[in-house]
C-alpha cells in the first residue's frame, strides 16, 4: 500500500482505521448482503446507521436536547441562501468578512435582506481576525454570522465575537470536531463534512429548535426549509447515505480516541511543530497573524512564485500531496486536520528544512 500524506483542504485525509472498515463492510453491511451504497434509506439497516451517527456526535460535541442536529446535502455553500430565508425575519443580519467563504455567505445574504457587513479584515489580505469586542450590533439583526476557521487563509476565530445578544451563526467547516465546543454559545452551527469529518456532499446544521419554523420567507424551496428536514428527521428525500455512513465511522474513531479535548491537545501539538519551524526559518513565512492563526489550515510562502512551484514539486515526488495554496493567494498550504498523524508534520517540516538549505 502507498498511502501518501494528503495535506489537502478538502476532500481531504480520513483516519485509516476508518477506511478499512469501510473497506471491510463494501459489500456486505453486517450481515444485509448488500452495501450501504445499495441499501433504501428506508430501511432497518440505515435508520440505525443515522441515528448512531447523530448519538454520537451529540455525544462528542455535548449537543443539548433543544437543538436539532441534520444531515443535508447541497454543501456548506447551499446554506449560503438558506440561513436567511429561515432566519431573516426583519429582513437584517450582520456579517464579519474574514476570508473567501464569509464573503460569499454575505454576498448571498444581501440577496434576502440587508446583510451588512459589521467588520472585515480584507484590508491585510484577510490575513487577521478584526477586533469584534464591540460592533455596530443592532437588537432587530436575525443573526451575526462568522465562518470560524478560514481554510483558505488560515485564520480562527479564537474568541467568539460579541453579538450582543443576537444568535451567532457560525461555519465551521475546515474546524468542524477539532477541539470542543460551547454548543450553546450558537443559535447554528453548521459546516461541510469534507474537510474534517468525512467524504464531499454532506453538510451538518446544529440547529436551536426555537430558529427551526415555518415562518420563513414565502419562497423559500421546501427542501430548504430547516423544518422540513427536522420534520422528516433528514430523510424527507434519500440523504446522502454514505457521507452520513462515513462521518458515523469518524465519530465512533474520534471516541476511541479520547474525545475532542484529547483532539485539540493534539492538533495544537501538530500545529505547534510547523508554526514553530516557520517562525525560526529565513526562507519559509507563515502569512497569518500570530494571535489568529488556524491549526487546522496552515499557508506559508517563500516570496518567490518560482521557488513555491518548486517546493510544490519536489515535496510531491517526497509522498507530501496537495501543498499549493489556493488559486486565490498563491503559496503553500498544509492542511493538517484530525486524521493528519503527527508524523506527517515532521516529515513536512524535515523537507522544508532540506529545501531550505538547498535553496535559501
Amino acid at each position: 500500500m502507498n498511502r501518501v500524506y494528503n495535506f489537502s483542504a478538502g476532500p481531504a485525509v480520513l483516519p485509516e482505521e476508518v477506511l478499512e472498515t469501510a473497506q471491510n463492510e463494501m459489500m456486505d453491511y453486517h450481515g444485509c448482503g448488500m452495501s450501504v451504497n445499495e441499501m433504501s434509506h428506508r430501511s432497518s439497516y440505515f435508520q440505525e446507521i443515522i441515528d448512531t451517527a447523530e448519538r454520537d456526535i451529540r455525544d462528542l460535541m455535548g449537543i443539548p436536547a433543544n437543538y436539532k442536529v441534520l444531515f443535508l446535502q447541497g454543501g456548506a455553500s447551499q446554506q449560503f441562501a438558506a440561513i436567511p430565508m429561515n432566519m431573516m425575519k426583519h429582513k437584517k443580519a450582520g456579517y464579519i468578512i474574514t476570508g473567501n467563504w464569509a464573503k460569499k455567505a454575505w454576498e448571498e445574504g444581501k440577496i434576502y435582506g440587508d446583510a451588512l457587513a459589521l467588520a472585515s479584515s480584507s484590508d491585510k489580505t484577510f490575513s487577521y481576525i478584526p477586533d469584534c469586542s464591540d460592533l455596530p450590533i443592532t437588537s432587530d439583526m436575525d443573526y451575526i454570522y462568522i465562518c470560524q476557521n478560514n481554510t483558505i487563509y488560515g485564520t480562527k476565530f479564537n474568541k467568539l465575537p460579541n453579538t450582543k445578544g443576537v444568535d451567532l451563526v457560525a461555519d465551521v467547516s475546515s474546524c468542524f470536531l477539532s477541539e470542543p465546543v460551547n454548543v450553546n454559545d450558537y443559535g447554528v452551527i453548521y459546516g461541510g463534512v469534507q474537510k474534517n469529518v468525512g467524504p464531499a456532499g454532506l453538510v451538518i446544521d446544529i440547529i436551536r429548535e426555537d430558529l427551526i419554523t415555518d415562518d420563513v420567507m414565502e419562497f423559500t424551496p421546501t427542501m430548504l426549509k430547516w423544518k422540513t428536514q427536522a420534520d422528516n428527521g433528514s430523510l424527507y428525500n434519500t440523504p446522502n447515505c454514505w457521507s452520513i455512513y462515513i462521518c458515523g465511522l469518524v465519530f465512533k474513531w474520534l471516541k476511541k480516541q479520547g474525545g475532542l479535548s484529547v483532539m485539540k491537545e493534539r492538533n495544537e501539538a501538530k500545529a505547534k511543530i510547523l508554526y514553530d519551524y516557520l517562525d525560526q526559518s529565513d526562507l519559509f513565512r507563515g502569512t497569518v497573524e500570530a494571535k489568529d492563526r488556524s491549526i487546522m489550515n496552515v499557508p506559508f510562502v517563500t516570496g518567490n512564485k518560482d521557488l513555491d512551484a518548486l517546493f510544490v514539486k519536489e515535496a510531491t515526488a517526497n509522498g507530501m500531496v496537495n501543498l499549493k495554496g489556493h488559486r486565490s493567494v498563491g503559496g503553500m498550504r498544509a492542511s493538517i486536520y484530525n486524521a493528519m498523524p503527527r508524523e506527517g508534520i515532521e516529515k513536512l517540516v524535515d523537507f522544508m528544512s532540506e529545501f531550505e538549505k538547498k535553496n535559501g
